[in-house]
């Protein structure tokens, strides 16, 4: 009895051990308001490493920059479920496991749902129907219910003109598309010797009659002409191209700005702004080991005109112009994952010192993409300068629900034609900048812009006003 005993209390421990621990879920959260998907970049905790709330788990780059996540419950990392370098992962996927402190780790229970809905881990491909006839390529041909592999342009490509069949490999590509570096893995195999299962297809004389299925296959896919992909290890042929994975802000950037071209009416003015005096006054700043750029001018001019017309501090919600409160400044940096804004806030109340400290630290975390969401969402207006390309002047793209951006360009020598005390004229050289404002028509018309630009060119020409604001 007691043998029986302690065999049913073995049986329900092991059944106990099998069942593992209970883990708490972490999921990939929405770091931004337009997030959708993000990139694991790096976990900064181990398996095995002990977890409090508001550490950081790992950093994903998000549609904006890389964002550290921070824990939201206590226990130790059991298990990572998402990799690092994993791509378009969605939100609320599951990326990892805790378990509490004091439970076995190793044996945490992996639910059932732990598959991650992103290019990372495509479905299983599903069980594949009898094997067609070599002389006609099915999986290329673009037949209702047939087509068991979505196919990129580049893959297409390579697969028709080696006839190769994508059927027996596994697509790596976001939401399961076959790829070109699939296609180029599959085209390697053949090189070196392995028999390719699909053949070209080709006619056995010119007058001979393709059969319904041949001519389907031939005349299935209306394609625009693609030029002929390059090949790792063989000289580029004419016309070949390198595709370049775009990262999630480079998806955004072209996303907002084709919505900001096609919906938002933009209309421009430009001015010629004269900055001797500008010039003259960071000399002297520089004296007292002060450093601004005339970017940080730029940046306290231009809050202080919009605190002088606080008609055009003003966003566009798509129904009605609301006019805020606070002047925050977004300045365009340029890094190597795209543009960033990050922003300047209540800019009209700083000074030009702290104005271009700010600057300084802002653009440093932008390039190292570890600006907080915080510090590049939200803003009133923008500022973009091209001056240190050498860029005379150009015109900006507006960063909605904004309604304005300024585009500056650099400082040039220009002569122009004074008249002295007497009234004679003569000749002087000044340092000119061109400033061409976007604006959004909708909320700032042609007068109000005009009016800006003029009491802009003021506040420039004359910086000692920007101590008075």
């Amino acid at each position: 009895m007691a043998a029986s005993l302690w065999l049913s209390w073995r049986h329900l421990h092991g059944t106990r051990e099998l069942l593992g621990t209970p883990g708490i879920k972490v999921l990939m959260p929405a770091l931004s308001p337009t997030m959708e998907e993000g990139n694991i970049v790096k976990w900064l905790k181990k398996e095995g490493d002990t977890v409090n709330v508001g550490d950081a788990l790992c950093e994903i780059e998000t549609d904006k920059a890389v964002v550290t996540m921070e824990s939201s419950d206590e226990g130790v990392l059991a298990k990572i479920l998402v990799e690092e370098g994993s791509k378009n992962v969605r939100l609320g996927s599951l990326i990892g496991l805790l378990v509490e402190e004091g439970q076995d780790w190793k044996q945490v229970e992996i639910p059932a749902d732990a598959g991650v809905p992103s290019s990372v881990a495509p479905p299983a491909p599903a069980p594949a129907p009898a094997a067609p006839s070599v002389s006609a390529p099915p999986k290329l041909q673009h037949q209702p219910g047939t087509m068991q592999v979505r196919l990129s342009p580049a893959a297409r490509n390579i697969l028709e003109t080696h006839g190769l069949d994508p059927s027996n490999v596994t697509p790596t590509g976001p939401r399961g598309i076959f790829t070109k570096e699939d296609a180029l893995k599959l085209l390697q195999e053949k090189q070196k010797g392995k028999p390719s299962e699909l053949k070209p297809v080709v006619s056995p004389a010119p007058a001979a009659v393709p059969s319904p299925s041949q001519a389907t296959a031939v005349t299935s896919y209306p394609r625009p002409a693609i030029p002929p992909v390059s090949t790792p290890g063989q000289p580029a042929a004419l016309g070949t191209f390198t595709e370049i994975p775009a990262s999630n802000i480079r998806r955004v950037i072209a996303k907002r700005l084709t919505e900001s071209k096609t919906t938002i009416p933009h209309a421009y003015a430009a001015a010629d702004c004269v900055i001797d005096a500008v010039l003259k006054l960071r000399k002297e700043l520089a004296k007292d080991d002060i450093k601004v750029s005339v970017n940080d001018f730029i940046i306290k001019a231009t809050a202080v005109t919009l605190k002088q017309m606080p008609d055009v501090n003003v966003t566009w919600d798509g129904e009605a112009c609301r006019r805020l409160q606070s002047i925050d400044i977004s300045i365009a940096v340029a890094t190597d994952r795209g543009l960033i804004t990050p922003i300047i806030k209540d800019a009209a109340a700083k000074g030009i010192k702290e104005i271009a400290a700010s600057a300084k630290a802002l653009a440093k975390k932008a390039r190292d993409g570890k600006l907080l969401p915080e510090e590049y969402q939200g803003g009133s207006f923008s500022i973009s300068n091209l001056g240190m390309f050498g860029i005379s002047g150009f015109t900006a793209v507006i960063n909605p629900p904004q309604a304005c951006i300024l585009a500056v360009g650099r400082a040039r020598p220009e002569l122009r034609i004074v008249e002295d005390e007497e009234g004679n004229e003569k000749l002087e050289q000044h340092q000119l900048m061109t400033v061409t404002l976007s604006s959004d028509g909708r909320v700032v018309d042609d007068e109000l812009a005009s009016k800006f630009l003029e009491t802009l060119k003021a506040n420039i020409e004359n910086p000692m006003r920007l101590a008075l604001n």
